[in-house]
């Protein structure tokens, strides 16, 4: 999984890519709306060129290849748009932590996603903003009441459902589901812990920076020369990516956060959409009531806070 939808208190602040702040465009729900449901409508057509080219290429190759990409097209964007002051990061320490939260997440989904059907790896990284929620508390001091708590149960019930442990149905990369979602918890409260310190698309390039680096010093090691049509497969995967969170970004510039958040489950139709005509996996009964403890447990929060 690349990044899901941001934090929306960061996103609702400066973008790299916006007008200055006296020109930010006014409160616009029903496009905010539409830009969020096009960004996380793309996001699955990412994850199944990466599930797709899994099948020929490593795992670290595939999420080498996506990072490499997004960065080359949001550093040509950003350089299009900004002066190079504008890309000088703000609290490093803190930019490298969420980018090492990051990758993992995207290492851990997209490694998921390379034996589970899309919407089973999706539904465990949707326990990324229980995550959050239930770690809020011990990380950033926030107060977590019984609503909260209560919503938390019901997402973790739901994750037990879509794993089924012990039921025969269990597959072990369902524990990279999982740390996908563990991964992007704490990803988010790092965000959170950034928000406002600086532009959320140069916060995003810098992921991108960090992840890249990592990655070259390891791919070597798995490499496999790709073929014309799987770089091309590749970076088509790095534009779609960039251009959900472009589109993303954007939304969060014309609605707020509690408009938009629910928005976000709507790539799970995308990803079950693609995930049955692409790949031939459509979820069972006991998978769709997981889906739907987890994407209740995410708008209790929504609602209640």
């Amino acid at each position: 999984m690349a990044e899901r939808t941001l934090n929306g208190r960061q996103a609702g602040g400066q973008d790299g890519v916006a007008p200055p702040p006296a020109t930010v465009p006014a409160p616009r729900p029903l496009t905010g709306v539409l830009l969020m449901a096009a960004g996380v409508g793309i996001l699955p057509v990412m994850d199944s060129l990466a599930k797709y080219l899994s099948d020929e290429y490593h795992v670290v190759q595939v999420t080498w290849a996506r990072y490499l990409f997004h960065f080359l097209l949001l550093g040509a964007l950003l350089l299009w748009r900004l002066p190079l002051s504008a890309l000088i990061p703000h609290h490093a320490g803190l930019q490298v932590i969420r980018s090492a939260f990051l990758l993992s997440t995207t290492l851990c989904y997209f490694g998921a996603i390379a034996f589970l059907p899309l919407a089973n790896a999706l539904a465990l990284a949707f326990l990324g903003p229980l995550v959050s929620t239930a770690l809020a508390p011990l990380i950033l001091g926030e107060s977590a009441g019984p609503r909260r708590w209560i919503a938390v149960a019901v997402g973790f019930l739901g994750t037990l459902v879509v794993i089924r442990p012990g039921w025969g149905e269990f597959h072990w990369a369902s524990l990279l589901g999982l740390g996908a979602g563990v991964s992007y918890g704490l990803y988010q409260l790092t965000t959170r812990r950034l928000s406002g310190s600086g532009r959320p698309s140069v916060t995003l390039f810098y992921t991108s920076v960090f992840g890249l680096a990592v990655l070259s010093l390891v791919v070597p090691l798995v490499w496999r020369w790709p073929e014309p049509a799987s770089w091309g497969l590749m970076l088509l995967m790095g534009s779609v990516g960039a251009l959900a969170h472009f589109l993303i970004i954007r939304a969060f510039e014309y609605a707020s956060a509690p408009v938009l958040s629910p928005v976000s489950y709507m790539e799970m139709v995308s990803a079950v959409t693609l995930g049955w005509l692409i790949f031939g996996d459509f979820p069972d009964a006991w998978t769709w009531a997981g889906i739907g403890l987890i994407v209740v447990s995410g708008l209790l929060i929504v609602i209640w806070e």
